[in-house]
């Protein structure tokens, strides 16, 4: 494979905050050292975070505008790299978007699949995520991470994972935003272990309104503060997982992956 036609397209929901701009580009710098002679570019796939930007007169491309700039730029054929948890409905809504884009320009595509996207991933995500967990961390401490979570079958990944982590340290929990492992469902589970203290840590590519207010916020409904209400005393860590280079890692081999598939 040649690489003066070939691109890598790295598609994230958005990045609206500067937390997770930085994270954004920490990744982007990743992949330029993976692949240094590939001409690597951005897109956005959430409608609201491009909306938010462009009204701040930040121009980022939705994936069918990125990939059809690609075309006219002469690019032959793009390594799509998802930077989504789980396969669930964004990164289905991502694969027919490459289908559409591919039929109407001729572009050879190939789409990388999310972190979560095996039995393996899960697996080998669950030690990552123990590698890098805070080192102020005490032995007794809690770790909640928070998952965006989904009504999609694909929710299924955040259980494997929080049974793969419960196996390697019972302290160590996955909750989500919405779907079945709410913070409702979680406080119980907290509760039966006898701590009261609880790091929080995203389970989020980039850092942007979710980890800032509805996990690590101070105003009511947000699960610091609904944890703070049961007598936790909470930690909030904002970074997400496209900054720590063990997850990067996962998304880089996925990324390979779809290379070679060119």
């Amino acid at each position: 494979m040649t690489t003066q036609n070939t691109a890598i397209l790295l598609a994230a929901f958005g990045a609206t905050t500067a937390l997770g701009s930085s994270a954004i580009h920490t990744f982007e710098d990743e992949v330029r050292r993976a692949f240094p002679q590939v001409t690597v570019r951005w897109a956005y796939t959430s409608p609201l975070a491009l909306r938010r930007l462009a009204s701040r007169n930040i121009e980022v491309d939705s994936v069918a505008k990125a990939l059809t700039r690609l075309h006219l730029d002469n690019f032959t054929q793009v390594a799509v790299q998802s930077l989504n948890i789980i396969p669930g409905k964004e990164y289905e809504t991502l694969q027919k978007q490459c289908m559409n884009i591919a039929r109407e320009t001729g572009l050879r595509l190939s789409l990388g699949a999310p972190l979560l996207a095996t039995e393996a991933d899960v697996e080998r995500a669950a030690d990552v995520l123990l590698q890098h967990l805070p080192l102020e961390r005490q032995p007794d401490d809690l770790v909640l991470c928070m998952g965006h979570g989904t009504a999609h079958s694909a929710a299924a990944s955040y259980s494997a994972l929080a049974d793969a982590l419960q196996k390697r340290d019972p302290r160590v929990f996955i909750g989500t935003l919405d779907g079945e492992r709410c913070i409702e469902f979680m406080l119980p589970k907290l509760h039966a272990t006898g701590s009261k203290t609880v790091w929080l840590l995203p389970l989020l590519s980039v850092i942007g309104k979710h980890a800032q207010h509805d996990m690590a916020g101070e105003e009511p409904g947000s699960w610091r503060y609904i944890l703070e209400q049961e007598g936790f005393t909470c930690h909030p860590v904002l970074r997400g997982t496209a900054e720590y280079s063990g997850f990067a890692h996962m998304w880089l081999e996925h990324l390979a992956k779809a290379m070679a598939a060119l």
